[in-house]
């Protein structure tokens, strides 16, 4: 099946999509990938996004207009893809949208919002659009995220014979555990690049929206007595499955943690960069990792990423390309395998991760101009095996 998968993450500066062939035999998910993509923003639509982000006040206009211009944006992406690696004539296009909102209350999901109406993504491309896809999930009772705990699954394996994690480094750091006496187990840890990156556009009055390489964290020092503040944080503490996001690690959160106190700029983010190797070493160490394999934006900052080398110093760390799946991309193949499974009619979460009471097939489904054809199983998969077909 001719899949394109697409999301744009918390750090909302770019729409990732990927192009794969899918398809599903004895249990076992052979994807190909054929292409993969990151398409920034127009400054000016990243602008918006930010002023609807929390803890900003907007409007339903607003919501509206940004509703169908991030959809816009995503169909041109899933076009174009489509037109390369497909001859304008994808199967599926399974869209998560914007996240603008994860309402969690007591530290259970109610709600989700993701913007980015797929009605446009069916008119460009001709194909079945799968979008909504975390609500079905906490509609179930789970957290809606995280939904990498699928795949992470897949990859890792179910019961493998050590403990392994699945980390992702996005605007907020999220964690799949697997080994071989226990069922999975996955949930966000907390602020992995969001506070960095509110940090870097308050102090450069947007001039700079995040800390490019590390660049200042690695100039910077460690402030231990706000470091230790920002670890007080309850979140950190409470068991999982849980989810955050930025509702509520934001830049009001942050300015609320510095109260009075004077710190440099590049201090400050030394101190944030400290605040996410030591959240994800204590999630690892409470679940005896033994060997973790890490994606997202997070793994292009050295100071994090050698932060958690040292502070995990018995913990082999690898890239998620070990298991064929490049680590920029692994959020778009999630979803384009979620897609794939959802008009299928297969499940496409992990209960005992999100929290859910059951697993459930995700999405809403916008029609395409074909039929989708039936699998020959009715089975979920156990596994999937990533092959490169971008000739490179």
């Amino acid at each position: 099946m001719k899949v394109i998968g697409m999301i744009s993450g918390t750090s909302f500066d770019a729409i990732e999509a990927v192009a794969m062939n899918l398809s599903l035999d004895d249990h076992v998910v052979s994807a190909e990938l054929l292409a993969h993509c990151s398409v920034p923003y127009s400054p000016e639509l990243r602008s918006r996004v930010a002023l609807v982000l929390p803890d900003n006040a907007t409007t339903i206009e607003e919501v509206c207009r940004l509703d169908t211009l991030i959809g816009q944006s995503f169909a041109d992406v899933a076009g174009d893809l489509a037109d390369e690696c497909f001859e304008s004539r994808a199967d599926v296009v399974c869209s998560h949208g914007q996240t603008v909102f994860h309402w969690v209350d007591a530290g259970h999901a109610l709600g989700t919002l993701q913007l980015g109406q797929g009605a446009w993504i069916a008119e460009r491309t001709g194909a079945t659009v799968v979008e909504d896809v975390r609500s079905r999930d906490i509609a179930a009772g789970g957290q809606g995220a995280p939904l990498a705990s699928l795949l992470d699954v897949l990859l890792l394996g179910l019961h493998p014979a050590r403990v392994r994690g699945s980390l992702n480094l996005g605007g907020i750091s999220n964690i799949t555990v697997v080994g071989p006496n226990a069922e999975p187990i996955a949930f966000d840890i907390g602020s992995s690049n969001a506070l960095m990156d509110a940090a870097v556009t308050w102090l450069t009055n947007g001039e700079e929206v995040f800390d490019r390489n590390g660049e200042r964290a690695a100039r910077g020092h460690v402030d231990d007595a706000l470091l230790a503040h920002l670890l007080a944080d309850p979140y950190y503490d409470a068991s999982a499955p849980k989810s955050t996001g930025k509702e509520y690690f934001h830049l009001a959160y942050l300015l609320g943690a510095l109260g009075d106190r004077e710190i440099a700029p590049d201090d400050l983010l030394a101190t944030l960069c400290e605040l996410t190797v030591e959240t994800v070493a204590r999630a690892a160490e409470s679940y005896d990792v033994s060997e973790l394999f890490v994606a997202g934006g997070g793994t292009r900052n050295p100071v994090v990423m050698a932060g958690l080398r040292r502070r995990l110093a018995n913990v082999p760390i690898a890239l998620i390309d070990e298991f064929g799946v490049p680590e920029d991309a692994k959020e778009a193949c999630l979803f384009a395998l979620i897609g794939f499974l959802s008009v299928h009619g297969l499940t496409g979460t992990i209960p005992s991760a999100t929290g859910a009471r059951q697993a459930t097939v995700l999405g809403a489904i916008v029609p395409g101009r074909q039929p989708i054809a039936s699998l020959s199983s009715e089975h979920s998969p156990t596994s999937i095996v990533f092959q490169d077909g971008r000739g490179t």
